[in-house]
């Protein structure tokens, strides 16, 4: 995908369902139902939160309670929500080179693996695997 100008909301949210749809029939069940959002940058309730400087150190945040937490009784206060943030994931292709699709899809990659408590070791197997 080629861009003339720097890619918007609506092109990084179009990446991140098409690189969804494109994951294992599995991850994408497992995963039903959380949201998928893209913002510009992270709020900062976010940033003081996560004991972060700058909005730029933070490309994508999961929020909702991971699998291994999860039970069966309890009732969800929240639906699981995956945000990805435009901005930094735009620094970050820049300062890479990596193919923007591919950032995406590994940022989104990385906060789905978090929905499964995941470490980072294993996120970091799956995302070389695309």
């Amino acid at each position: 995908m080629q861009f003339n100008h720097p890619p918007s909301l609506e092109d990084l949210q179009a990446m991140a369902e098409a690189a969804f749809s494109a994951m294992p029939e599995a991850l994408r069940e497992a995963v039903r139902g959380a949201a998928i959002l893209v913002e510009d940058v992270p709020d900062e309730e976010t940033l003081e939160a996560m004991e972060l400087q700058h909005p730029w150190e933070l490309t994508g945040l999961y929020r909702g309670v991971p699998l291994t937490e999860k039970s069966h009784l309890s009732v969800p206060s929240e639906p699981d929500i995956i945000l990805l943030y435009r901005e930094p994931i735009l620094v970050e292709w820049i300062e890479t080179g990596e193919d923007l699709f591919r950032l995406v899809r590994n940022v989104l990659i990385h906060e789905i693996g978090h929905h499964f408590g995941f470490s980072d070791e294993e996120i970091a197997r799956l995302e070389g695997e695309g």
